[in-house]
Parts: structure tokens; sequence; C-alpha cells
């Protein structure tokens, strides 16, 4: 069986923190997946059986049964699956988990959190069984939203790391952080300890997600790659520096990376999540 997938855009002012809400259910296509680090944060609603997250070699694997919040990563997650999945989900802008988190994103950089360590147990608990009694995706959907338009709250900063994210996002990492620090009209140092809170990573980290992600999304694994000439037209200093990059963003090499590509390819056509997560077994 295949599996059942359905997002929409929230309304303001949480599309400005968010891309979308979504529901998951089905069996999902490998047991486990990496999914490489990009600019990006997400929470999910755990309404299954329990799954896994390693979040790098030196790291254990945890068991996340009513969910979990990660931050913008700094490095690939291995995710392990049930036979069968179902979850309610945000995908969060870099900046978008801060104002709904008890504690600075830089304390889950690489760390995710299960949703009782975020919210506390009765309300997950609570939240969770409105969600599995919901009439279907739609009504979910609704009831997440509203859930985080109830705990949405001021935070300090939030609009300086907004503003200078986008134009991160906008350029696709190649904005120089100094120009970023001048256009914020702040220091260095507190431009950085703002993105940390907020965001878990400093904007030169951040501009570095954008950089690769952009770089690898124009890739096209169906046909022959010319490596040196993708590491210059993305900006990369030689191609050893985009080798770099690629091992410390997917733990694979570029070759490695495109081989399980196609892989996915071959084995799931059309599959809905095709694009991003990668087979890990």
């Amino acid at each position: 069986m295949g599996v059942e997938y359905v997002s929409r855009v929230p309304r303001p002012p949480l599309d400005g923190l968010i891309d979308d809400l979504y529901y998951l259910e089905g069996a999902p296509p490998y047991a486990r997946l990496t999914l490489p680090a990009s600019p990006a944060a997400f929470l999910i609603v755990n309404l299954g059986a329990p799954f896994r997250i390693r979040a790098g070699t030196d790291i254990e694997t945890t068991e996340y049964a009513d969910g979990c919040v990660v931050t913008t990563p700094s490095r690939a997650l291995e995710f392990g699956y049930p036979p069968w999945t179902r979850s309610v989900g945000v995908h969060f802008k870099p900046w978008g988990p801060a104002p709904f988190l008890p504690m600075p994103a830089a304390e889950l950089c690489d760390r995710p959190v299960s949703l009782e360590q975020a919210w506390g147990r009765p309300a997950i608990a609570e939240l969770r069984d409105r969600l599995a009694t919901a009439k279907g995706p739609y009504e979910m959907l609704t009831l997440i939203e509203e859930e985080l338009m109830r705990r949405l709250c001021e935070t300090a900063g939030l609009g300086l790391v907004r503003h200078t994210s986008r134009i991160i996002a906008a350029t696709s990492g190649a904005a120089a952080i100094d120009d970023l620090r001048v256009s914020a009209g702040v220091s260095s140092t507190h431009l950085a300890r703002r993105f940390k809170e907020l965001v878990g990573v400093t904007p030169k980290r951040l501009a570095r997600a954008y950089r690769f992600t952009a770089t690898v999304l124009s890739i096209n694994p169906a046909e022959p790659i010319d490596w040196a000439d993708l590491a210059n037209s993305a900006g990369y200093f030689d191609q050893a520096h985009f080798g770099h990059e690629f091992r410390a963003f997917t733990g694979l090499t570029p070759t490695r990376y495109v081989e399980v590509r196609r892989r996915f390819l071959r084995e799931h056509p059309g599959h809905v999540l095709d694009g991003w997560p990668l087979p890990a077994d």
C-alpha cells in the first residue's frame, strides 16, 4: 500500500512561521530513512507506533512515542519507522519553532526533544486524543493549527532573525554574513546569539544549509552530472570543498548520494516522499 499525504499552508500569522501543516499515513518506503540537513525545522505529533531518530553516529538512537520537535539540524538525521506510520506534523521555517518552545533552539540542535518535554504530558495526551478521533486529515490539520495559534507567543529578537533569514534564503545562502550584520544594524556577536537562540545555528551555518539544499535540489539523478561544474556554479571554492559539504550534510559522498537517490526513484517511482529523504538500509 502507498502513503496518504495531505498538506496545506496555515492562515496568518502562522504562515510567517510555517511552510505547511501535513497529515501522513501509510507504509514507509524503507524501514530507515536518512533526512539530510536542511534549512528547516519540524514538529511531529505521532498517532501510530513509536518511531526512532538518530542524529549522528556519536548519538544514541532515541525512541519517540508521542512525537518530537526538531530545530534546524546541522547534520543528517536517521529515522527508523514502524511498518505502518501515522502522524500530523508541521514544517517550520528556520525561525518558526521559537515562539512555541519553552527552551532555546540551540538546546535542540541535533538533539530532538519529545512533545512531552516541550509541551507537557497532559497537553500532548489531550491533543493526540483529539487528533486520533478527528473525522479526517483536514479536521486534523485544523486542530493542529488551532493548537499552534493558542500557543503562539511574542518572542524577543524574532523580527531580526526572520528578516536576516529571509535575505539568506532569497540569495540561496550567497549573502555575505558581514553584509547581513550591517543590514540588521547589530554586531556579529548579537546576530549570532539571536540565531542560536531562535534557529539553533548561526547565520553562517544557516547560509551553508541554504546553499547546499539549493545545489542538491538542482541535481537530476537521471542524467550525467559534471561535479566540478556543479560545485563551481554553486560558488564552492573547489570540488574538494563541495565534497566536504556533501559529507557534512548527508553523511555521503556526492556519487554515493546519487546512487541512493537513483535507488529510491527505481524502487518507488512517483512516491510522495521522493525528493529529500534517502533510504538508509
